[in-house]
């Protein structure tokens, strides 16, 4: 029998602190201690070579249930459609318009925090209703 693995869920981006820290307020995530002997990221972040500075970031789940979120940067833009997306679960249970209420209240929360709404995917026979929105590089994610 196979056994459960960790996962990291690890984004390209240009800009890695400012969308790590935008995920820690999306799920209540929080940026992990700096490794030992350092005061904090940014003390860490002078040691490495120009070229690394800032060239990644971190956000862990302060329960240790959820996934690592890892943000890496890279040299190219978002240009198609993510092929992976992470659905953030605030209706789960809800359905009707009071899903819709809870889809449309976390939807405010994310705008203010730099977040953009592309588009309602409403109710149908199989499916409750999702708002696909982008995070503030683009990335797609939905609020399910």
């Amino acid at each position: 029998m196979a056994s459960v693995k960790k996962v990291q869920v690890t984004f390209d981006c240009a800009e890695p602190e400012r969308v790590a820290r935008f995920w820690c307020e999306v799920l209540g995530y929080v940026v992990p201690p700096p490794p030992e002997g350092f005061a904090d990221w940014d003390a860490y972040d002078r040691t490495l070579p120009p070229e690394r500075r800032g060239a990644s970031f971190a956000c862990v789940d302060p329960t240790g249930v959820g996934p690592r979120l890892f943000f890496q940067r890279v040299p190219e833009g978002k240009v198609v459609k993510n092929r992976v997306h992470l659905d953030v679960r605030v209706g789960t249970g809800l359905v009707g318009e009071q899903r819709l209420a809870a889809l449309e209240s976390e939807c405010a929360r994310l705008i203010a925090l730099g977040a953009v709404r592309v588009r309602l995917l409403p109710a149908d026979d199989e499916n409750e209703s999702t708002l696909v929105m982008q995070d503030i590089e683009g990335n797609e994610f939905c609020l399910d």
